[in-house]
C-alpha cells in the first residue's frame, strides 16, 4: 500500500505500522508523530450576504438582532427586484415590502453603514430596508431595527441613484477543510491506505534575523524542541533565558510563524505561532514552519518533537581540522585554517560562529589547538544554577567545547582562577557548604562574597578555602576537573585561555 512521508510517497506493506514509515526519517526516538487520516470539505453558510445590484455588489453582515433573524429567514426573496425609491444625503432606501414590523415612532442614532428596517407612512406594508451614509438620528417607524452593516462595495453607496434596483440577494458560503488527524509517540500504530505522516517539524530560518535564527539552531542542537509552555496560539520553549538578543527583522506572527522574544520577561523564549498575531517588536522573526504544524497544534505541555531546519547549523567547534574541512564543504563554506593547522588539530574556535552569518560570509576561519591541549570537565546536577552559569560563561551551553580566561596564577598558588561575570554571579545563591575540596574540583564564589562570579580549579586539597579562595559559604562546588591538572597547568599565565569539554573527543 502507499502512503505518504514527510509529502514522499512510500510503499509499504499491508499492516506495516508507524515503525516502518519512520525509519529513515527525520525522526528523534520518543517524540511526537501527525498521521493524517482523510480530509474533508465543510461548507456552511455565512452572516455575510452579496446584495447585487445595478450599480455593482454590496456585501452586508447581518448581525444577531430578531429584525436581523426575520430578514434573513423571510424577506431575502422580497429584496430581488425592488428598486431604490429615494436617495438622500443621510440613506440609501431599497423597497418596499410587506412585514409584521410593529409600530414604534421613537428617535434612534444610526452609524455609517449601517442597514436598518424603516416603515413608510408607520405602515408596515410598506417596509424599506435602509442603509446610513452617514452617522445621524431619526425616526423611521420601526424602532432601532437595525439588521447588519454595509462591509463590502461602500463606495457605491454614493453612486446609487433612484430607480436603481437589486438584481440578487445570497449568502456567501465559507468552505474549510477538516483534518482527521492522530498526533502520537505510539510507533505500533497500524497504517492504512493513503495516511500521511509527518515525523518533523521543519523550520525555513529567516536570513535577515541571524542571531534569532542561531537561537533556533542552538535549542534544537539535540534535533527536538521541548514544550515547556502551551496556550491556544502558541507553543513556546523556555529552554535557553539567559541570552541577549539584538532586535533584528520583525513582522505579523502569522500561523505558523517562528519568533524569538529580544527583550523584557523572558527574552529567548521560542514561539511557534498556531493562530495570527499582529506584529510586536519584543518579537524577532526567526522563521517559518513548512511542516509540522498538525505536531505543533496538537502538542501538550512537556511534550518533545523532532525539529529540521534548513539551513541546518554549520558549527564545527569540536571536529579536526580536516573533518571540519570536509563538513564546512558541505554546506559551502570555505576554511581558512589558524592556530595549529594540522589535519588532527582539534578546532576549539570558529569565527564567525553564527551559521546564517557564515554561510552570507562563504568562509569562516577555524581556529586549531593539539588534541591535548582541550580538557575534560565533569560538572555535577546538584547545583543546576551554578552549571548553568558556568557553561554559559564558557560556552559550553551552545557549543562542544568552551573556554576559560585565567584571571590570576602564579607558581605555588593552590588553585588557579578564571574570569566570571559578576552581574551573572549575582544568582549564583549559596549551596551546601563543602567540608573538605579535592584537588581538581571546579567551584564558584557566590553572591555572599564581593568577587561573585568567579571561577576556579583547586590544585591542593583544603577543608578551609575552595577553588576560588574563599571559604566555604562562599563557595559553590560545581564539578570537577576530569583530566591532567599539570598538563593544563604547564606554560599557564595570567590571560592564557583554556579550552574545555564535557564530551570524549
Amino acid at each position: 500500500m502507499k502512503i505518504l512521508v514527510n509529502g514522499k510517497e512510500k510503499t509499504v506493506r499491508a499492516g506495516s505500522t508507524l515503525k516502518t514509515a519512520v525509519a529513515d526519517e527525520p525522526y528523534v526516538k520518543g517524540t511526537l508523530v501527525s498521521v493524517y487520516l482523510s480530509e474533508e470539505k465543510v461548507i456552511e453558510a455565512t452572516r455575510d450576504f452579496e446584495i447585487s445590484t445595478t450599480r455593482g455588489t454590496l456585501v452586508m453582515h447581518l448581525n444577531d438582532t430578531p429584525e436581523a433573524e426575520m430578514w434573513k429567514s423571510s424577506l431575502i426573496q422580497s429584496m430581488e427586484g425592488i428598486n431604490a425609491r429615494w436617495v438622500t444625503h443621510d440613506l440609501v432606501a431599497f423597497g418596499s415590502f410587506k412585514t409584521e414590523l410593529e409600530v414604534d415612532r421613537d428617535e434612534y442614532m444610526y452609524r455609517m453603514y449601517d442597514c436598518f428596517l424603516s416603515l413608510g407612512g408607520f405602515d408596515n406594508h410598506t417596509t424599506y430596508l435602509m442603509v446610513a451614509k452617514d452617522n445621524h438620528r431619526g425616526t423611521y417607524g420601526a424602532g432601532h431595527a437595525v439588521i447588519g452593516k454595509i462591509t463590502v462595495g461602500r463606495h457605491i453607496l454614493s453612486e446609487m441613484r433612484e430607480g436603481d434596483s437589486v438584481i440578487s440577494v445570497k449568502p456567501l458560503m465559507s468552505e474549510t477543510n477538516t483534518e482527521n488527524v492522530i498526533v502520537t509517540k505510539d510507533l505500533s500504530l497500524k497504517l492504512e491506505e493513503g495516511y500521511r505522516v509527518e515525523t518533523a517539524v521543519c523550520i525555513d530560518l529567516d536570513e535577515m534575523s541571524p542571531e534569532a535564527s542561531e537561537h533556533v539552531l542552538i535549542l534544537s542542537s539535540s534535533g527536538t524542541i521541548t514544550a515547556t509552555d502551551v496556550t491556544g496560539s502558541y507553543v513556546a520553549c523556555s529552554d535557553d533565558l539567559d541570552v541577549k538578543m539584538p532586535t533584528e527583522h520583525s513582522g505579523v506572527r502569522d500561523r505558523g510563524t517562528v519568533t524569538i522574544r529580544n527583550d523584557g520577561l523572558g527574552t529567548g523564549r521560542m514561539y511557534m505561532y498556531k493562530d495570527r498575531r499582529q506584529v510586536s517588536p519584543l518579537h524577532t522573526v526567526a522563521g517559518q514552519m513548512t511542516t509540522g504544524g498538525a505536531i505543533v497544534s496538537h502538542v501538550s505541555k512537556g511534550d518533545q518533537f523532532t525539529v529540521v531546519t534548513n539551513p541546518p547549523r554549520a558549527l564545527s567547534v569540536g571536529m579536526t581540522q580536516a573533518e571540519g574541512e570536509e563538513f564546512l564543504k558541505s554546506r559551502g563554506i570555505k576554511q581558512v585554517r589558524v592556530g595549529d593547522t594540522s589535519d588532527d588539530a582539534i578546532i576549539a574556535e570558529q569565527t564567525p560562529e553564527r551559521t546564517l552569518t557564515a554561510l552570507s560570509a562563504g568562509e569562516v576561519e577555524t581556529l586549531g589547538v593539539p588534541r591535548d591541549r582541550v580538557f575534560k570537565i565533569k560538572l555535577t546536577d546538584k547545583d543546576p544554577e551554578g552549571t548553568h552559569y558556568f557553561r554559559k560563561i564558557t560556552g559550553l551551553s551552545h557549543k562542544p567545547i568552551g573556554s576559560l580566561k585565567v584571571q590570576f596564577t602564579f607558581e605555588g598558588l593552590p588553585m588557579v582562577t578564571f574570569y566570571g561575570d559578576e552581574m551573572k554571579g549575582k544568582n549564583l545563591y549559596p549551596t551546601q557548604p563543602f567540608k573538605k575540596v579535592s584537588r581538581g574540583d571546579i567551584g564558584l564564589t557566590n553572591q555572599a562574597r564581593p568577587h561573585r562570579g568567579l571561577i576556579g580549579i583547586r590544585l591542593e586539597a583544603s577543608k578551609d578555602f575552595g577553588p576560588t579562595g574563599e571559604e566555604a559559604y562562599g563557595t559553590n562546588i560545581i564539578g570537577k576537573f576530569d583530566d591532567d591538572l599539570d598538563r593544563m597547568m604547564d606554560g599557564l599565565s595570567e590571560e592564557s585561555i583554556v579550552y574545555i569539554t564535557e564530551d570524549e573527543l
